[in-house]
């Protein structure tokens, strides 16, 4: 995979059920009394880490996602990990519910608020940014998505278009993007890494292709 400058390249690689993954990070992460495990999942944009997390909520009935957007909405582009950590991390940690009304959904008209039950096994918090070493003793286990830059760019194109508007977003969002993950090194505190581009031959319905964590191979 061709990656960003200072990204560590991943490996070795093994295709594995995506029940093995969740049993991976599992084990990783002892529960916690009375409240459900929360585990990132976090890459670069493109990285396709809402295709993981629609997976793992399929495998994991009894899991629910965080989507960082929905905290950073018209907030800051990486600039929101003390909102995330009051606001959801911390109540799950305490075993109690969220439904949470960030400050620009209220002042913007935006319906409706961030809902987490209580009593879930797991809740997935998916996004660029959220393995932090801030959030970090916040988090029980985590997912690094490595990607192939090429492919990620590819993606990003097909998702948002390339409109001039959507353009200059990508252009602004990678601005903040790579010295931010170049400076929090987020696949080096990963639980697990795992391959958002092609590298080994798999069934994607059914396998995910992943790595040890990258502080294990030094």
């Amino acid at each position: 995979m061709q990656l960003d400058q200072g990204e560590s390249a991943a490996g070795p690689w093994r295709v594995v059920p995506l029940g093995e993954l969740v049993e991976l990070l599992r084990t990783a992460s002892p529960p916690g009394v009375g409240r459900p495990r929360v585990v990132a999942i976090d890459g670069r944009g493109g990285a396709g880490k809402s295709t993981l997390v629609r997976r793992l909520l399929a495998q994991v009935r009894r899991s629910a996602v965080v989507h960082t957007d929905d905290v950073a909405w018209h907030h800051s582009s990486f600039d929101w990990a003390g909102v995330l950590a009051e606001h959801v991390l911390e109540p799950l940690r305490r075993g109690e519910a969220v439904d949470f009304r960030p400050q620009p959904w209220v002042e913007r008209g935006r319906p409706g608020s961030i809902v987490v039950p209580r009593g879930l096994e797991t809740v997935w918090v998916e996004g660029t940014g959220v393995l932090r070493g801030c959030l970090a003793p916040l988090l029980d286990a985590s997912v690094w998505v490595q990607v192939d830059r090429r492919d990620a760019g590819r993606r990003l194109l097909e998702r948002d278009g390339d409109a001039p508007g959507q353009l200059l977003h990508a252009e602004e969002w990678l601005r903040e993007e790579r010295p931010f993950l170049l400076r929090e090194r987020p696949w080096e505190r990963a639980t697990i890494v795992l391959a958002g581009s092609p590298v080994l031959d798999h069934d994607p319905a059914t396998q995910v292709v992943v790595a040890p964590p990258v502080a294990s191979r030094r």
